[in-house]
């Protein structure tokens, strides 16, 4: 079949105006998407705790920016603290005060493209729990800390990636989850629902962009499926109050779980709200003591001699 000239033309029109059409969609998505970045104002010296700047290396040939605090003795169990999307360390540092005067060392890192850290590409769940991964590599080298008590503490996306290296790794001792999402499906739903953004045609192609260009599907990086393969003790604290992250989340991630090594701990408050775990900061760290103590150092009841049971919440 031979086509007119025209009508060759009118199809080449129409093609290119497609492809043009679809980029800048693309475009448009990834520059929605974009998490903003906030540079911190403070560290750990203004509230009155010893740390040192630290720069290490990631994936894509990129580097990541850190605040390591040392415990007051050498050896000691030590915490990876990681921001959610937008944030930085500066809004992590209320969590330092009770680990440090309880002994343990802390080391706060921003994502690629958050704080301090390089830019890259683009931001997602998988490149959070790569950052993360390289800050529990370095810490494993350091001799301040002890390399077989490391554990991770999260908040929102940042949790979401510390359950994911968590179940990667066997080598992570305990993750403290603060208000994960159950599904990054989920998020994004209700991000675009928020912008009055029909999930038909434009919602749908979103969900499978996103997923094209991070080179993960969402099934396989959500925190109800990955907390499945966690061996470590796991604890999801969520506020009752959370309209960004709905606390039915909390309750998907320890379904999805079967594991008594899970607990899930509610307390009041919003999304970026921390007086909620504040006010439960005895049961937290009793949580991470209990999951970071070594055989040899299982403590016991004196009459029955018998091991003392974990904290339930």
């Amino acid at each position: 079949m031979v086509f007119p000239g025209s009508a060759i033309h009118s199809l080449i029109a129409l093609v290119s105006g497609a492809t043009l059409a679809m980029l800048a969609l693309n475009a448009m998505i990834r520059i929605g998407l974009r998490a903003p970045r906030i540079r911190s104002r403070t560290d750990p010296s203004d509230s009155g705790l010893p740390f040192r700047n630290v720069r290490l290396p990631t994936a894509n040939n990129k580097h990541v920016h850190g605040w390591f605090v040392p415990a007051i003795r050498q050896f000691a169990p030590t915490l990876v603290v990681l921001h959610g999307w937008g944030g930085n360390s500066e809004m992590m540092l209320p969590l330092a005060d009770p680990f440090y005067r309880a002994g343990y060392a802390l080391f706060f890192i921003d994502a690629r493209n958050h704080g301090a850290s390089d830019s890259d590409s683009f931001s997602s769940l998988p490149r959070f729990a790569e950052d993360l991964e390289s800050a529990l590599d370095w810490l494993q080298q350091q001799p301040e800390t002890d390399p077989g008590r490391i554990g991770l503490i999260g908040h929102s996306l940042g949790a979401a990636a510390a359950l994911l290296l968590a179940s990667r790794r066997r080598d992570v001792a305990a993750v403290v989850s603060l208000a994960s999402f159950a599904h990054p499906e989920g998020v994004m739903r209700r991000y675009l629902a928020a912008r009055s953004i029909p999930f038909v045609p434009f919602g749908w192609y979103t969900l499978r962009y996103v997923q094209r260009v991070i080179g993960h599907r969402f099934t396989d990086i959500a925190p109800q499926n990955t907390i499945r393969k966690i061996t470590c003790p796991v604890l999801l604290a969520h506020g009752r109050e959370d309209t960004t992250v709905p606390v039915e989340d909390a309750h998907l991630i320890l379904a999805g779980s079967g594991n008594e090594l899970t607990h899930l701990l509610l307390v009041a408050g919003e999304h970026e709200d921390y007086s909620g775990f504040h006010c439960h900061t005895g049961e937290i760290l009793g949580f991470v003591a209990d999951a970071m103590e070594k055989p040899d150092q299982t403590r016991t009841d004196d009459q029955s001699g018998t091991a003392m049971p974990s904290s339930n919440f």
